[in-house]
């Protein structure tokens, strides 16, 4: 790693950024000072809102409209990016710096092939090369991403690639010029463990090949523990530390960046099944399926799947994109019908109810989702969401009202919630309020589709309390699915892996985590972000007092 005064490549001199009136605060980057070397993958690391991204499109001159660069320097080789004309800084965009977004689909024009979008960068920018020469400089770059097949994929549409292949596609558009920047916005975040990996490996690879700097913007200090030389956390505008990674991950001094350590799940098993085990399974599944298409077509998307869940206990079912995760959950809930096998609730056949059997049996079934956005109907207000489910079941409105009150109460919600619509939350709000949803019914399972999966890691934290805690005073089986085995170690009872629509291993986490059985799992652990990274750990009255003082910043 080169950090000296001959490598700085980059010089970021008390940026500034001016958020617009009526906002929750005045900068969205505040007097932000870092030097960036060659051959140096700097981590930047901070909740939403810290001012990681837009720090970002500052050095890119890509700001948006409604925010304003009040002061401050950004010296690329000798020259101020903040002074430069639209012309030169067009020329230095994709050409010496780069930039790689979080959703690779949103970067690709659908109706264009892949390989002919990364032509268009050389035809961009390297105007000495003909056609046939920008096709074999592209198919160099495929084979140099780890893609397979190069010809194929460079005649495939962004929709005939997974999402791994995509953000690798993305990467070497990104590279096409051989930048000296390259910016990465929350490059993984969107992809499986094994990916992740993938990708990351690649990050090293490249900026050693290329010798360039590279900015990796995230949130997952597991990430930070696997590919970055040095960190520098924000919080609400601000570097309020920075040094080498180790330094950070093991010995943080500044209060938000101990808060954010310690709320970083652990790949240990914490939970451990109870001894007593209630005497009948609230939810049995039994060799279900669901098959797409007919004959040589077909596609099992669940294979023959079984387990049964008692009153308190938690399923955690991982793998990888497309391993079958959300199509299991979807077929136990019916929101697609399974192909065959029996779904069991509360000892009634859930798969053969209908009418009204079936609408007074999904009130004890609930689903809480992904996005915590898209879930929720942005044009009505949170009573009427959760009221409405209640009163479909015949409960009348003021019963419905007060229990909604209890319910906001119980995932920390005030009243004034009530008349509020979705836009006037955060994501960590809005998943409460799907969490309250759920409740409303008193169901007897939850089925959590990747939940907290969308959530910074404080917020995350609080969450997964929360839900242990509703658990537990509700007595509710719970089937958690993620792709975070670091998650899926600190919630579950028990763990199902899924690959390719079966279950290949199933057992008490503990057993599974530690002594897996299957290949499988073993890839998946292997994977895993920061695996030999064990984040230091503070107390409980450590950790309150530090989220008060950090709450008062």
């Amino acid at each position: 790693m080169a950090s000296n005064e001959k490598n700085k490549i980059l010089e970021i001199k008390n940026l500034t950024v001016k958020l617009p009136k009526r906002a929750d605060r005045e900068f969205a980057v505040e007097n932000v000072s870092l030097d960036i070397f060659r051959n140096e993958i700097l981590c930047i690391v901070g909740e939403s809102g810290s001012g990681k991204s837009i720090m970002s499109s500052a050095i890119m001159r890509d700001i948006p409209d409604t925010l304003k660069i009040s002061s401050g320097e950004i010296i690329f080789k000798g020259k101020d990016i903040l002074k430069m004309t639209t012309k030169e800084i067009n020329s230095l965009r994709g050409d010496k710096i780069s930039m790689i977004g979080q959703e690779p689909m949103a970067a690709l024009n659908p109706s264009i092939k892949v390989g002919r979008q990364v032509d268009e960068v050389f035809q961009l920018h390297q105007l000495n090369l003909n056609s046939e020469q920008r096709k074999l400089e592209t198919l160099k770059l495929f084979k140099q991403m780890g893609l397979p097949k190069p010809e194929r994929i460079y005649n495939s549409y962004p929709h005939q690639i997974s999402g791994g292949q995509s953000q690798r596609v993305v990467i070497a558009m990104a590279l096409a010029c051989k930048p000296d920047i390259l910016i990465a916005d929350e490059p993984t975040t969107a992809l499986d463990v094994t990916t992740q990996a993938e990708i990351l490996r690649l990050f090293n690879d490249l900026r050693n090949l290329y010798d360039n700097a590279v900015i990796f913007i995230t949130h997952d200090f597991g990430v930070v523990a696997d590919i970055a030389d040095r960190v520098a956390v924000m919080c609400w505008g601000r570097v309020v530390e920075e040094g080498k990674k180790n330094k950070i991950l093991m010995e943080p001094q500044d209060a938000y960046t101990k808060l954010l350590v310690d709320a970083m799940p652990s790949l240990e098993a914490l939970r451990k099944p109870k001894s007593k085990r209630s005497p009948e399974a609230l939810i049995t599944v039994a060799n279900l399926h669901k098959i797409y298409g007919k004959d040589e077509n077909q596609v099992h998307a669940v294979n023959d799947v079984s387990f049964a869940l008692k009153a308190g206990e938690t399923l955690g079912i991982v793998g990888e994109s497309g391993s079958g995760k959300s199509t299991l959950a979807k077929s136990i809930i019916r929101l697609v019908e399974p192909s065959s096998g029996a779904v069991t609730l509360n000892e009634k056949d859930f798969l053969n109810l209908t009418g009204n059997e079936l609408v007074k049996a999904r009130k004890n079934i609930q689903m809480v989702f992904q996005d915590p956005f898209g879930s929720l109907n942005p044009s009505q207000t949170v009573e009427y969401m959760i009221t409405r489910g209640m009163m479909l079941q015949g409960i009348d409105r003021s019963t419905a009202r007060q229990k909604t009150l209890e319910l906001l109460e119980k995932v920390g919600l005030s009243s004034a919630a009530l008349k509020r619509k979705p836009r006037n939350f955060s994501g960590g709000q809005r998943q409460r309020i799907g969490i309250a949803r759920a409740l409303s019914l008193g169901p007897d399972v939850i089925i959590a589709d990747e939940s907290v999966s969308a959530l910074d890691l404080s917020v995350q934290k609080q969450v997964l309390i929360l839900l242990n805690q509703l658990q537990k005073q509700f007595k509710m089986a719970v089937i958690f699915i993620t792709h975070d085995l670091r998650v899926a170690a600190q919630v579950s009872d028990y763990i199902a892996v899924m690959e390719h629509g079966k279950v290949v291993e199933m057992g008490k986490v503990f057993d599974v985590f530690n002594n897996p059985k299957d290949n499988y799992t073993k890839k998946l652990l292997n994977s895993a972000p920061g695996k030999n990274w064990h984040p230091p750990r503070l107390s409980p009255l450590e950790a309150k007092k530090i989220a008060k003082l950090v709450s008062r910043e």
